[in-house]
């Protein structure tokens, strides 16, 4: 057998089972063809493979450079396996450990990769080698900064993402890489969208205290003493109403408050109000039933995790994953995003202003494929 074959066979499983995925859900969305590959799952160093060069992704230091005869990704593996041009090969390969290098039946874990991550192998799923991507997508994204939505194009955490994140690592018993980001939150909101206070954030700092710490928390008083402020009522109770997205959003607001204050056993005299929100359809943990039917926000184009929040909201089945082998996921034009980070990248990327991959996207196709076990056979 030939060295790559393994490794071949893996890949055209893998590229079955994502088909299968893509067909079953919303189809593939375009994306510039890029062949990149990134290794640094939570707190390990962030590197970057393209064309036969080994990147320390974050600065973009060369790190080792191969003349590459042949090259086999194989995303669900984390391997890379690589013939040169001298007849030799060589294997990328990341693990629960580190990241390693193997060559010649030696094996040695590059600089700054030894860090423990749990990578459950999701047997019994539907689709379990496209989990092990999603969640690879999401993991490679945890920097010493906290959970950030893509590393090249965002420098800072944001709690709404940072929540769907941690929804994806409790199921995976990976909050642990969450919790000093956590444990060190000061602040009520982001203010990540020029600035506002996006009323949703209370909710989700809430909730993510609930993860690792509890009532006592610093900043649980503060969200406490800023929700006043966003209080509305009328003749069927009390529910905040404030701005997310540069929009008004009561319900997903009051929705992911309530939440948060349960997740921490604290009082809560809210009630969601019946009012059409579209973003309420983007919270689908609970209150299902506290919904009026209007127009959601599920763009799938630009902000694809609308889409795969809806479809798990509402049991459809709309949402596009990417049609690369890797990454699956993406956001858009987004407006805080800095897609000159992506130069290293590929300038494709930075022309159309796309950065994959994407945590919101990549937790919420997660966390509905999650739900979906493979058939009993018969």
């Amino acid at each position: 057998m030939h060295a790559g074959e393994p490794h071949a066979q893996s890949l055209t499983d893998y590229r079955a089972e994502l088909k299968t995925c893509r067909d079953e859900h919303g189809g593939a969305r375009e994306l510039p063809d890029v062949k990149f590959f990134l290794f640094g799952m939570g707190a390990r160093t962030k590197l970057l493979y393209r064309d036969g060069i080994l990147f320390d992704a974050r600065s973009g230091r060369e790190l080792q450079r191969w003349k590459v005869r042949r090259e086999i990704i194989v995303p669900p593996d984390y391997t890379i396996w690589i013939e040169t041009e001298d007849g030799g090969s060589l294997t990328l390969r990341e693990d629960s450990e580190a990241v390693w290098i193997e060559r010649g039946g030696q094996r040695a874990a590059l600089d700054g990769t030894r860090s423990p991550v749990n990578l459950p192998d999701f047997k019994g799923k539907r689709f379990p080698r496209v989990l092990r991507v999603l969640h690879q997508e999401l993991l490679v994204n945890i920097t010493e900064a906290g959970p950030v939505p893509n590393f090249f194009v965002y420098e800072k955490p944001w709690y709404r993402d940072g929540a769907m994140m941690a929804l994806a690592f409790k199921e995976t018993g990976n909050l642990e890489l969450l919790k000093p980001w956590i444990l060190g939150l000061r602040e009520p909101f982001d203010r990540n969208n020029k600035g506002e206070t996006e009323a949703d954030n209370l909710g989700q700092a809430l909730f993510l205290i609930s993860l690792v710490s509890d009532k006592n928390h610093p900043l649980v008083p503060k969200v406490l003493a800023e929700v006043p402020r966003f209080e509305r009522s009328d003749a069927t109770g009390k529910y905040i109403h404030g701005r997310s997205d540069f929009a008004d959003h009561p319900v997903y607001q009051t929705k992911w408050l309530k939440y948060g204050l349960r997740a921490l056993g604290l009082p809560d005299p809210y009630i969601v109000p019946k009012v059409a929100d579209g973003y309420s359809a983007l919270f689908w943990m609970d209150y299902r039933e506290q919904h009026v039917a209007g127009k959601d926000s599920d763009d799938r184009g630009r902000y694809p995790y609308l889409g795969w929040a809806c479809d798990h909201f509402h049991g459809t089945k709309k949402s596009p994953l990417s049609n690369l082998d890797y990454p699956l996921t993406w956001e858009e034009r987004a407006s805080e995003a800095r897609y000159d980070g992506l130069k290293l990248v590929s300038p494709a990327l930075v022309k159309i202003r796309n950065s994959p991959p994407h945590t919101w996207h990549a937790a919420e196709a997660f966390l509905l494929l999650l739900t979906e076990q493979a058939p009993v056979p018969r």
